[in-house]
């Protein structure tokens, strides 16, 4: 065993990339959950986008047209669930099991003639100077646009939710869907931009799995990643920044076990493999005892007629 073997730098750096598709996906369920809807089908959709994203890839050869064809995939299958819950008013959490099963099964269907195939590759962004400080320009500044398009995108929720009138409204809706129906909200409309948005976000996180962190197709790829961004934003209390550090935690928690195994400790590798999702369960546990950011309405049937 060689501890020392382990580069804090190039660490870090991976734990930024391992961190990226968990983080996109749950920055998507909770802009969900504020609207006061509890989507299980996570999973599903991360799927459903890593094979559309890779799919589109594949043919174009563009990366950039893969993830819009992985967002565009993962809104689209949302839609099912929106449907569903919005309008035949079905139970929200066997809906979002529904949609996983149903997201598994079309993903092994449309990539059975993908096996075996690489995607093309994406450029990381190099800055002239940064990249080249030591230390520094390895963990921040030498990554693929993804990752810094996640860390926008945390940035941009947080200041929607804060700041933005339709950010306030969004909360409304997520607190007493029956109130902003009084105020006259279109508490349906909202609610399924809610669930697209997070459907488009679900499968960015899974295109980034089958395009970047690992650039290949394989049936069940997100091995679990769609269940994780949901525990996330429970562990954040349903605050952007919080969902961050949490995915950070799980993306350091994925690469330390996978450092631990090349620089030879004593532990068997499934522990090793299985310690991100017990330290995630570990979490919601600790994090049971307190759903005080909850949002009032969540997974709260609405019908205008009540």
């Amino acid at each position: 065993m060689d501890i020392s073997a382990i580069n804090p730098a190039l660490l870090l750096a991976s734990l930024m990339v391992a961190s990226t598709a968990v983080l996109i996906a749950a920055i998507g369920e909770l802009i969900v959950e504020k609207a006061g809807v509890l989507n299980l089908g996570v999973e599903g959709m991360m799927i459903t986008g890593a094979i559309c994203g890779f799919i589109v890839a594949v043919t174009t050869g563009s990366p950039l047209l893969g993830f819009v064809a992985a967002a565009f995939g993962g809104a689209v299958l949302s839609i099912l669930f929106a449907v569903l819950t919005q309008f035949a008013l079905a139970n929200q959490v066997a809906s979002g099991l529904a949609l996983t099963l149903f997201g598994l099964g079309l993903s092994a269907l449309m990539g059975q003639s993908y096996v075996g195939i690489k995607p093309p590759s994406s450029a990381k962004l190099d800055l002239p100077v940064l990249s080249d400080l030591p230390f520094f320009g390895k963990v921040l500044f030498s990554h693929d646009l993804m990752v810094y398009f996640g860390l926008a995108l945390v940035a941009a929720t947080w200041a929607f939710l804060k700041y933005s009138r339709a950010g306030l409204i969004l909360k409304a809706v997520g607190e007493n869907h029956d109130a902003a129906h009084a105020l006259g909200y279109k508490v349906i409309r909202i609610r399924i931009m809610a669930i697209m948005f997070g459907g488009a976000c679900a499968g960015l996180g899974g295109a980034y799995i089958s395009l970047i962190r690992v650039p290949q197709w394989t049936e069940g790829m997100t091995g679990g990643v769609g269940w994780i961004a949901l525990a996330l934003v429970v562990f954040a209390s349903w605050k952007p920044w919080r969902v961050l550090l949490g995915a950070w935690l799980f993306g350091g928690v994925t690469v330390l076990q996978l450092n631990l195994q090349a620089a030879g400790i004593a532990i068997p590798a499934e522990y090793l493999s299985m310690s991100p999702y017990l330290i995630t369960i570990l979490v919601l546990v600790i994090m049971s005892f307190d759903r005080s950011g909850a949002p009032a309405s969540l997974g709260r049937t609405f019908h205008a007629s009540q």
